[in-house]
């Protein structure tokens, strides 16, 4: 056997079939183990928390309608549906990390529920009141606890299905909250309304119990459904048996019957041979009529043979299909055994390979934990770099700053350098002028020394009065070392300071390239700021421009609106009122028709009204009068520049 969510199947790996149980205690089916591998392990177990969940609901409605009284918090089923429901509510919770260990509780959604019903906030308000509560599991279980007693668990849920965006908060995508089997089980809370329940929730301890879902309440055992296959088919045959039991009364009534009447017509025979000489007519009338019955009661007993035939026949096979039927209980039950001893066997390895995988989620505890204090060094880490990057910067702003004034400092260094140039010429002068008194105190220890082997070669017929030259020579030579050991000392630190004027040199050089490339810097900034300037010129002369344009544009418009207000009351003339123009003063007829004036309104002739122009009613050119002709083009005139 294998466990897989909430749900078991039992594989048979010779056939490679798996035999997964119905919902509801109802008989399972085979089914191959590569379409059960292939599923989805969470689908898996959402479905087998959907059966779980049917079950649980309607063993509590149908204990709580047989019962019919309300339901105590001691009651199995109704502690079974609270475990179902926690499960429900648990699978895919996301995991909440704090600072010391990992929160994964289902008191988080079901606070959503007070900003989602109003009337939902008297049970958060009475469950943090309760005093023996102290971990958020035990609070939801109150919370459950007290929804189901106002019948209003299913709508309180409803409305957390309907907001899967705030629910996405607290659990996973693949969650059983956020599928459809969510909405089904909200869907069988509904039935529970129908239940009265009697809950004390102030004295439990609901903190510490252990939410284990009991399978032994809804499963089955297979000797119990083979008993009962046997039972129905045991009734079955009864039944048949009874069937033709009374069939056969039937039949011994009907023969009983037919024989009664024989008797009589033989009695009615016996007088009616007395009465022959009476009635022939009427005897040859009853042996026909005896006749007929002797063939009916023929037929009828051949009918009952049959049946009688026939119903052994069933009988018999019956028995037969009956024995046959038991022997493959018998294998089914001696399976049943064997796979049972397999999974005990089984069921020892899976809590072995727990145990390990306990230790090992310890271990993975205890790495968790160094992983959060090497983080939080981390980050005070990354504090103190933040820091020195704001000190950078700071130092950054301050040499920005300081580019002002290192133009004027240029010029200084640059004297400096100059001298330091001056300095460095007059020490190679000086070095050169010791490396020749070096090469003459040389020379002259050459020839001393010399001078000292003629004198020894003389010292062996003068030793007396060479003797004084030799130790005056001696007297020199111990000076001329001690002024070359001198030479050589000042020599060391003239090459020292040489090196240091070196270096400085060095660092100067340095110091003039950064300089000259924050001069290129400060050169490009200053074109930026050129070219940002004439841009800005440029702007400002487009807007005086726009300004301009928009000062003509409004006295266009004030001209216009006096020209509308000056026609404002101007009316449209009708033709029947008008009969002479109004400039000419001319007759109209036939020949001489009326023209509207579309500025005025009045009434023209056609010499009078021979203009168009473009009115603010109409931006086409349209018939105006030649007096509108002129006011108009004066007005155009005057208010162009």
């Amino acid at each position: 056997m294998t466990f897989q969510g909430w749900g078991w199947r039992r594989e048979d790996p010779s056939q490679g079939l798996a035999w997964v149980p119905g919902p509801e205690g109802e008989r399972g089916a085979a089914v191959p183990c590569k379409t059960l591998a292939t599923k989805d392990p969470t689908a898996v177990e959402r479905a087998n928390l959907l059966n779980m969940a049917k079950l649980s609901i309607k063993g509590l409605i149908e204990s709580a309608l047989s019962f019919g009284r309300t339901l105590d918090s001691d009651y199995p089923p109704l502690q079974q549906f609270f475990v179902v429901m926690e499960h429900c509510l648990k699978h895919g919770l996301k995991v909440r990390k704090s600072f010391l260990s990992y929160n994964k509780t289902i008191w988080g959604p079901l606070e959503l529920v007070e900003k989602l019903y109003p009337e939902a906030e008297e049970i958060g308000a009475s469950v943090r009141d309760l005093p023996g509560l102290k971990t958020p599991l035990g609070r939801a279980r109150a919370w459950l606890r007290l929804a189901l007693m106002q019948k209003k668990m299913a709508d309180y849920l409803r409305c957390l299905i309907i907001q899967r965006d705030l629910l996405s908060e607290f659990y996973e995508y693949h969650a059983l909250m956020m599928e459809e089997e969510g909405a089904v089980i909200v869907g069988l809370l509904v039935g529970l309304n129908v239940i009265d329940a009697n809950l004390c929730v102030k004295g439990e301890d609901l903190d510490s119990q252990v939410g284990v879902i009991d399978f032994s309440m809804y499963l089955k055992d297979e000797e119990d459904i083979g008993n009962k296959e046997r039972n129905i088919q045991i009734a079955a045959i009864l039944d048949q048996k009874n069937y033709v039991e009374e069939l056969n009364r039937q039949l011994n009534s009907t023969v009983s019957s037919l024989h009664t009447r024989v008797d009589s017509l033989e009695k009615s025979n016996t007088k009616l041979i007395e009465e022959l000489a009476i009635a022939k007519n009427n005897i040859i009338k009853l042996q026909e009529e005896n006749h007929q019955l002797r063939s009916e009661n023929k037929l009828i007993l051949m009918k009952t043979q049959q049946h009688l035939e026939v119903t052994k026949v069933d009988v018999e096979t019956e028995l037969q299909t009956y024995k046959h039927s038991r022997q493959g209980l018998d294998e089914m039950y001696n399976d049943a055994l064997r796979q049972l001893r397999d999974e005990s066997q089984l069921r020892q390895e899976v809590e072995n390979e727990l145990s390990v995988q306990v230790s090992m989620k310890h271990e993975i505890e205890l790495a968790m934990k160094l992983l959060e204090k090497d983080i939080h060094e981390k980050q005070d880490t990354l504090i103190g770099l933040r820091q020195q990057l704001e000190e950078v910067k700071a130092i950054n702003i301050e040499m920005y700053q300081k580019l002002q004034g290192s133009e004027d400092g240029l010029k200084e260094k640059n004297e400096i350098i100059a001298r330091l140039e001056e300095k460095t010429n007059k020490i190679t002068t000086a070095m050169k002028q010791l490396e020749q008194r070096l090469q003459q105190a040389e020379k002259a220890q050459t020839e001393a020394e010399g001078e000292d082997e003629k004198y020894l070669q003389e010292c062996l017929s003068k030793s007396a009065s060479l003797q004084q030259r030799i130790m005056q020579k001696e007297r020199q030579l111990v000076q001329l070392e001690t002024d070359l050991k001198i030479e050589k000392e000042w020599r060391q630190t003239l090459q020292e300071d040489l090196q240091k004027e070196k270096d400085a040199l060095f660092q100067l050089r340095n110091e003039t390239q950064q300089i000259i490339s924050l001069k290129k810097e400060f050169l490009n900034l200053q074109d930026e700021n050129q070219q940002l300037k004439k841009i800005y010129h440029e702007q400002e002369q487009a807007l005086q421009e726009l300004g301009n344009k928009l000062s003509e544009s409004k006295l266009k418009i004030e001209d216009i609106k006096e020209a509308n207000k000056a026609l404002q009351g101007l009316v449209w003339l009708k033709d029947k009122e008008a009969t002479h123009c109004k400039l000419c003063e001319k007759e109209f007829s036939l020949s001489k028709r009326k023209h509207h004036c579309r500025n005025c309104g009045e009434i023209f002739c056609n010499a009078c009204s021979d203009n168009e122009l473009p009115l603010p009613s109409s931006p086409k050119p349209v018939r105006v009068c030649d007096s509108c002709h002129a006011l108009l083009i004066q007005s155009c005139s005057s208010s162009l520049p």
